[in-house]
This record gives C-alpha cells, structure tokens and sequence, in this order.
C-alpha cells in the first residue's frame, strides 16, 4: 500500500479491526518514511456479471432501485428495502463465487420480494421473467396461492388467534 501522503511503498499495519457489520476490515497503516499514519478499508469484491458479458460491482442500492419501483404506490418502506438488498447480497455471497451472473441476483430477489409484498412481486417477476400474457400472470397467481407468502401466513395466524378469544 502507497504512502498517500509521500507515495512511499513501505508501510506496516499497526491495527486492524472488523467494520460494516464484518463485510469489511478497517486498517491503521503508518508509513515508514515519512512517519504519518492513514487508515484504509478492505472489503470482498462481489462482482455482477450482466447478460451482455460486462462485469460490474455488485450494488445494494441497486437493487433497492428495482425493488422500490415493483413496490410503487405500495406500503413498502425504506428499512424493508434495506433490508431486503442484505438478504440478496448475503444469499449471492453465500455462493462463494467472487463473480456471478446478473440472473442469479434476480433470482435471489424474488423470493424475499414475494415474501415484502405480493403484488411487487409479481411486477418484479412480469419484468424479470419477460411475462408476454395474461395465462403467464395466472400461473404465477395460482403459484402464488398454492404457496402462501409468510406474510399471509402471519396475517392467518393472527387472525386465527384473535378467533380463539372467548367474547362476551
């Protein structure tokens, strides 16, 4: 690592220590020319590979993008989206590929999209999945109630509960 103050190769790591929730190690570096100390940030790169062949890192805020527009007119707040571009980055990370393919990240995305917000969902996927008609919406739909989302299935069980409840 340069010197940034000198441009001097020769620097040493005088501390390290986990940063961004352990997705990246901060580093203390001191430089043996000229003595001054600056602090750099390693991180894994996960890079995207798109259908066109061209390689670029992989981004959360992307993927809120293309999430908050199937969530539009929706109740779908900000923490949710965050949330939901970690459990995509973490699933694609999980794969042990330091590359890997655009369509896999849009795999990734549906599953907790569809568990957020049904109808989101199927927009995601209309786009996604190149819906060309209206028998492509149904199987999804059918697909969609054959498999309730966790969501629907808190919602029954509240319901269910609140049955339960001897009134007067």
């Amino acid at each position: 690592m340069h010197c940034p103050f000198c441009k001097n190769e020769d620097t040493r790591v005088v501390d390290s220590r986990v940063a961004d929730e352990g997705q990246a190690i901060r580093r203390r570096r001191s430089c043996s020319e000229c003595g001054r100390r600056f602090t750099t940030v390693e991180s894994a790169v996960l890079a995207v590979v798109k259908r066109n062949g061209v390689t670029e890192p992989f981004s959360r805020e992307k993927v809120m993008l293309g999430v908050r527009r199937a969530c539009q007119g929706r109740q779908v707040d900000e923490d949710s989206l965050r949330q939901l571009a970690q459990q995509v980055e973490d699933s694609v990370r999980a794969s042990g590929s330091a590359e890997i393919p655009s369509n896999e990240v849009g795999l990734a995305i549906l599953q907790p999209l569809r568990e957020l917000d049904e109808v989101a969902y199927l927009r995601f996927a209309s786009v996604y999945r190149s819906f060309e008609s209206v028998e492509d919406f149904q199987r999804e739909i059918d697909d969609l109630r054959a498999l309730p989302s966790r969501a629907a299935n808190a919602h029954a069980t509240v319901g269910s509960a609140a049955e339960g409840v001897d009134r007067p």
